[in-house]
């Protein structure tokens, strides 16, 4: 797929959400390709303090298409304000031997001008032993 000017993730972070992880996962485009779509190229992701560049990441995505059967993802919130973007949403894979891992990610980037992510930095925490509930406004 062929990233149009209306399809930036400023313009809809949701559907980044739900289409970058399949298409990287499970699409025939070279993982590569997908990334850079959706990346710049100085693109660094720290997860829970771990920083991550562009090649760690897609050695990430190697060992994912190998491990992976499906994966899906639960919008929760996001926000798009000028060049910052923020989500909390579930990510869960169903890896090939049956094992359900769902987690929760709280995800805030920085958008390129062109509306590529520039930078994340997320908190992620396994939901595996949850339902899925909404946590309730304090009084």
């Amino acid at each position: 797929m062929t990233r149009s000017s209306d399809d930036t993730l400023g313009q809809d972070l949701a559907a980044y959400l739900r289409r970058y992880p399949q298409e990287v996962t499970f699409g025939e485009e070279d993982p590569a390709d997908v990334f850079d779509r959706y990346h710049t190229p100085d693109f660094v992701l720290t997860s829970d303090g771990l920083p991550l560049d562009r090649e760690r990441l897609l050695a990430h995505v190697r060992s994912g298409r190998k491990r992976a059967a499906k994966i899906s993802t639960s919008i929760r919130e996001v926000l798009v304000e000028g060049n910052r973007a923020a989500a909390r949403y579930v990510l869960t894979a169903i890896m090939r031997k049956g094992q359900v891992i769902p987690t929760e990610i709280f995800m805030f980037g920085s958008l390129a001008a062109d509306g590529r992510l520039q930078s994340a930095v997320q908190v992620t925490r396994s939901v595996q032993n949850e339902t899925n509930r909404e946590p309730t406004a304090a009084p």
